[in-house]
């Protein structure tokens, strides 16, 4: 039924941050037009969590090796701006894009489901 899932990142600097994705993480893109670039991801997957407050969404970059990806992407130029933490469930750190957002990063101690088929 589905062919896939589209990700909005809202920026201060999409300029900025779209260049980032591009030569520092990597990603595949297209152009869709006048330079806006759309890039390609990794298989995903969606987790549903309760919330107390508010609702909100989140995008985590998830990878193998945490250490090692961070160092390729501090080698390329990134900041790392959350250090990696055991969450017991997993690995969490976080990259500083240009604009100042964050681009989080997870490495899962949990059975994923980011290969499967829909």
């Amino acid at each position: 039924m589905f062919s896939g899932a589209h990700v909005i990142l809202y920026t201060p600097d999409a300029e900025a941050d779209r260049t980032f994705l591009k030569d520092v993480v990597g990603f595949d893109h297209v152009d869709a037009g006048e330079g806006w670039l759309i890039f390609g991801l990794p298989p995903a997957e969606v987790a549903v969590h309760p919330a107390a407050g508010e609702p909100k969404h989140e995008l985590y970059l998830m990878c193998d090796d945490i250490t090692g990806t961070l160092t390729t992407l501090e080698d390329r130029g990134a900041t790392i701006s959350r250090p990696i933490s055991d969450q017991g469930w997993g690995l969490l750190a976080a990259v500083r894009m240009p604009s100042g957002a964050e681009l989080p990063l997870y490495e899962p101690r949990h059975p994923t489901a980011h290969g499967l088929s829909p």
